[in-house]
């Protein structure tokens, strides 16, 4: 690898393993280049669609730490790193998949860890980061709820007991207030 040329596409397509917190490898064999141009589309928000040699991508993701690929590199292969949000990449990866069923996922790495490419199909059936946030802020919600009801309920409970001892004591004080017919001499 003398060629100054071969050494910064390395240079480049390390620097992309180590800036991207995804990447997902995959085989385009029999994609026309108007669908590849279609499929780096829809991935422009999240992720970048780079078609290298496997020779250089290999030695690139040696350089960048990355052993998830290793042995996967046959075929005419590409790797889309993804820098947004990953299941949104992988999303778009598996929809354009279904509808051309040339792109294969061959696999991928997240946050360094090596992902099957089942498990990249799995990370594209979640549901998007937003979603999950409000779920989980909803959950939060109702525990705050449920805490403060169980907070507030001895309080009440003692409220409550107070109140009707009070309406006890009015009920009989009535009848104790009544002065005792005094004895009438006679």
């Amino acid at each position: 690898m003398a060629r100054p040329d071969k050494a910064a596409k390395v240079a480049t397509i390390a620097e992309r393993f180590r800036a991207s917190n995804a990447a997902v490898l995959t085989e385009y064999r029999g994609l026309t280049v108007a669908q590849l141009t279609t499929l780096r589309k829809s991935l422009a928000a999240n992720a970048t669609y780079v078609v290298a040699k496997n020779t250089l991508t290999s030695i690139a993701a040696k350089e960048a730490g990355v052993t998830a690929f290793d042995g996967q590199y046959s075929g005419p292969t590409a790797i889309a790193f993804v820098t947004g949000d990953p299941v949104e990449a992988a999303k778009g990866l598996r929809d354009f998949a279904r509808s051309n069923p040339s792109l294969v996922i061959k696999g991928g790495v997240l946050d360094g860890k090596s992902l099957s490419a089942d498990e990249v199909k799995q990370l594209a059936d979640l549901e998007s980061r937003e979603v999950l946030l409000s779920k989980m802020a909803g959950a939060m919600k109702a525990s705050l709820t449920k805490a403060a009801y169980l907070f507030a309920a001895p309080l009440s409970q003692a409220v409550r007991t107070v109140d009707a001892l009070r309406q006890k004591v009015e009920e009989n004080a009535p009848a104790a207030a009544e002065p005792a017919a005094e004895p009438t001499e006679g």
